[in-house]
């Protein structure tokens, strides 16, 4: 799964080798990334979009992401809102060496928000710019050559900030609407977090993640719950052209508020599934696809998720 089999496979081999080092770094979250905490996903974005390449080369990475969210809050009979989005995202980063990073993440969100309350329903549907996220990854440490799998384990750390550039004033009829139908939050969050990637073989690396998101409040006095993320990921080298992953992600979520009054809806533990299946198509280009099943939660109040689905696109440029 290495574009350049000659340098970046004899440094460590398998294309998530080193996205594995990636998603420990644990930013979107990135995102969860530029995404509202009501409908956000787990794991690591720079490693989804990216691979173990992501980080640890010189050079320009760009990727290009599609993802579909969907849940449920609140009761039928009170008042309920469905949220379902589809979101593009365009990633681009440049290794300025094997220990430096600095990326930047450009969201397109397409939302449908029905809200429903006894018998009746209004679906809102809105698209538009979501807030931009730029971040930094330092490799902190790392051990010392071991051979064919170049360094065997790694340290890496993230940090960065989530712009408020995203569209959060959009209107109907002369009235704002829902904080839910808007692309972005209007708010500047910071994240950071830490990475451990460690290679078992030629063929086979283990990865953790542990991550925190705070969010800020916009300029309408609604504030999205902070976000604390872990990852712990196997991933195993298919074939020549073929790379699978299955993760474990969590997150804790804050409750929202508006005006200082959190919502009892909105927040709570969610646990994931996560498979992942990489194709190399030649030429620096590499198709991924998976999906976030949930399997566990304690969500509160009354919350439905259900499965993220990501389909993307990385073309790696050659230093």
């Amino acid at each position: 799964m290495c574009p350049d089999p000659a340098i970046l496979c004899r440094r460590i081999p398998g294309l998530l080798g080193t996205a594995a080092a990636t998603l420990l770094l644990a930013v979107v979250g990135m995102p969860t990334p530029a995404a509202a905490c009501s409908i956000c996903r787990c794991g690591d974005t720079t490693f989804n979009a990216l691979g173990r390449d992501g980080y640890a080369a010189a050079g320009w990475r760009l990727a290009l992401d599609w993802e579909r969210f969907d849940k449920d809050e609140g009761e039928a009979e009170e008042g309920q809102e469905s949220q379902v989005e589809n979101r593009t995202t365009a990633l681009v980063s440049y290794g300025f060496n094997d220990r430096f990073t600095l990326a930047a993440r450009v969201p397109y969100s397409r939302r449908e928000l029905t809200e429903s309350e006894e018998g009746e329903s209004e679906t809102t549907r809105t698209d538009g710019l979501s807030d931009p996220e730029i971040y930094a990854q330092l490799r902190l440490w790392a051990s010392s050559f071991a051979g064919d799998l170049g360094r065997r384990a790694s340290l890496t750390g993230t940090l960065g900030v989530k712009t408020p550039w995203g569209e959060n004033d959009l209107e109907a009829g002369g009235e704002r609407l829902d904080e839910h139908a808007q692309p972005g939050t209007g708010s500047t969050d910071v994240f950071g977090g830490l990475g451990f990637l460690y290679l078992l073989d030629a063929r086979s690396a283990l990865f953790a993640s542990a991550s925190y998101r705070a969010m800020g409040e916009n300029d309408r006095g609604y504030r999205y719950g902070d976000v604390a993320s872990a990852s712990f990921a196997w991933e195993h080298k298919l074939g020549r052209r073929f790379d699978g992953v299955l993760a474990l992600d969590a997150r804790s979520a804050g409750k929202d508020r508006e005006d200082g009054v959190a919502d009892g809806d909105t927040g709570g533990e969610l646990l994931y599934l996560s498979p992942r299946l990489l194709v190399d198509l030649g030429r620096g280009l590499v198709l991924r696809a998976g999906a976030q099943v949930p399997i566990a939660d304690d969500l509160n109040g009354h919350q439905t998720e259900r499965a993220v689905l990501n389909v993307g696109m990385t073309w790696v440029l050659a230093p």
